[in-house]
């Protein structure tokens, strides 16, 4: 659990009403953090800046990063997200949450190749050994899976902290305190079946019934490895000097930088197999 205490709630945004920050919020609370939640998909208002506010969470949604006309609100957000990392306040992205941030920094998203749905694994990169964030994670934790777009350029002052075979970009910071996840940790197995229903079209050519029934199994695992770093992020934005650290710099001459900047930790071609079995395995078509 978090040692020190929150003088400042946590500011939470929701961007879908399927959305909802879930577990992860149960596990802020647990942890000693106030939230403050707004959804801009029910027309709440977002705030114009972070003042009052210990840290930033963005959860996901079903629009683009830039789709400004579906999402009037998304602008608001971004210029939340860039206010966080210029003022180095703890922040969080999740899944669109995560694009956003990276577009807020002057990174890119586009659609990705071979869309991810389901429990599957990330495997950390050399840089998460050392991030004040996720250091303590296992080496390839679970993770719930659920986008088509990706990041595909990472802002230039950004360290990539974990990837999969289909997607480069899983995990990263932003500068010192702010961090995105592609994948999903705040999900149940409610919250994943209302997706599934919702996206019946797009999941026409997959075995639904076992993404969801191998997604219900994996939460367990999800949650176990993923509360410890809520926990941690409350810390951190209660006491944000214990993520001391160097702070990350723009390439010369560049705004951006390449995705890939460092290996897996362990043998890569162990790590690729099993993260490969388990994508063939969650995208394997339904059998009529």
């Amino acid at each position: 659990m978090a040692t020190d205490r929150l003088t400042a709630p946590l500011l939470v945004l929701e961007n879908d009403v399927s959305g909802p920050v879930a577990e992860l919020g149960r596990w802020l609370r647990e942890a000693g953090a106030e939230l403050d939640i707004r959804s801009g998909a029910l027309g709440e208002a977002i705030p114009a800046d972070l003042d009052g506010y210990s840290g930033l969470i963005v959860m996901g949604g079903a629009m683009g990063a830039q789709d400004d006309d579906r999402a009037p609100w998304l602008p608001d957000v971004r210029a939340l997200l860039s206010q966080a990392v210029r003022a180095e306040l703890p922040t969080l992205g999740v899944c669109l949450g995560a694009q956003l941030l990276a577009v807020a920094t002057e990174g890119r998203v586009d659609r990705a190749e071979l869309p991810e749905y389901g429990a599957q694994l990330v495997a950390k990169r050399q840089a998460a050994a050392t991030d004040p964030l996720l250091r303590e994670l296992p080496i390839t934790p679970d993770v719930l899976q659920w986008h088509v777009d990706e990041v595909s350029q990472l802002p230039g002052n950004a360290v990539l902290l974990a990837s999969s075979p289909g997607t480069e970009v899983q995990a990263f910071r932003v500068g010192r305190l702010a961090w995105g996840f592609q994948f999903h940790i705040e999900t149940t197995p409610e919250i994943v079946a209302a997706w599934a229903s919702e996206d019946a079209e797009a999941l026409a050519d997959y075995d639904v019934d076992r993404i969801l029934a191998r997604s219900a199994a994996a939460h367990a695992d999800i949650a176990e490895v993923w509360r410890p770093v809520a926990e941690t992020l409350v810390g951190i934005a209660a006491n944000p000097a214990t993520a001391a650290g160097p702070r990350t710099l723009p390439m010369a001459g560049s705004r951006t930088a390449p995705t890939s900047t460092a290996g897996p930790i362990t043998d890569p071609a162990a790590i690729r197999a099993a993260l490969a079995a388990e994508l063939q395995a969650a995208r394997e078509p339904h059998r009529h």
